[in-house]
């Protein structure tokens, strides 16, 4: 059996160290031991995926996904340490990744503003859409909607919708002020709300969770 000189971590004790500590502590100890970094794909990779499923369908999802922890590995020397959540970092690197498929995302929720409605009794063509893309798709109404808004005002209310983001963790991942990101999203709940008939766009995280 081997016995560890007194003080000296095991790996596995520094993996679960690692696990127990904030993203910045785990970002920062990856830095001079890189598999730590696995701790904060084990945090936040299905949330990122389920992200990026929603904007950009389920085929994409995971290369997005894998691309962006991949190149949030690269760029671990360069993360803000006092920033304990690294949350904010993670989702606009996948935003900014979303940006390279802008048509495809633009065509993704044109195509589902067309699913027709339920048929009573019957089980939808909505309905098995949604199955085929693991619980991931986008109402009908809510796609026409987001079809209709310019790329910047979709970013921040999906960052904020779909991500979790609260205003000023949106600001840090678009890298712009807070002030843009309320004007962003005033604008963009206002085209919504419009294209919704009136009903809150601020409900459709909720509603879309049971789709």
């Amino acid at each position: 059996m081997t016995v560890e000189p007194p003080g000296v971590q095991t790996r596995e004790e520094d993996r679960e160290d690692a696990r127990e500590g904030s993203d910045a502590h785990v970002i920062e100890r990856s830095r001079d031991e890189p598999e730590l970094f696995a701790a904060l794909f084990d945090r936040y990779a299905d949330a990122v995926h389920r992200y990026a499923a929603r904007r950009l369908g389920p085929e994409a999802a995971e290369d997005l996904m894998a691309e962006t922890f991949a190149t949030a590995f690269r760029r671990r020397h360069a993360y803000d340490l006092t920033r304990a959540d690294a949350r904010p970092w993670l989702f606009g690197i996948a935003t900014n990744l979303v940006s390279r498929h802008r048509r495809a995302e633009a065509r993704r929720f044109k195509a589902l503003s067309k699913v027709p409605a339920p048929v009573e009794h019957q089980e939808s063509v909505a309905d098995r859409a949604v199955a085929r893309a693991g619980a991931t798709g986008v109402r009908r109404d809510l796609a026409a909607a987001l079809a209709g808004l310019s790329a910047r005002h979709r970013d921040v209310v999906l960052l904020v919708a779909w991500a979790d983001l609260d205003y000023e963790e949106a600001a840090r991942a678009l890298g712009v002020p807070i002030g843009t990101v309320r004007s962003r999203l005033h604008r963009a709940r206002s085209r919504l709300r419009e294209a919704l008939g009136g009903s809150d766009p601020t409900a459709f995280r909720e509603a879309d969770d049971h789709a």
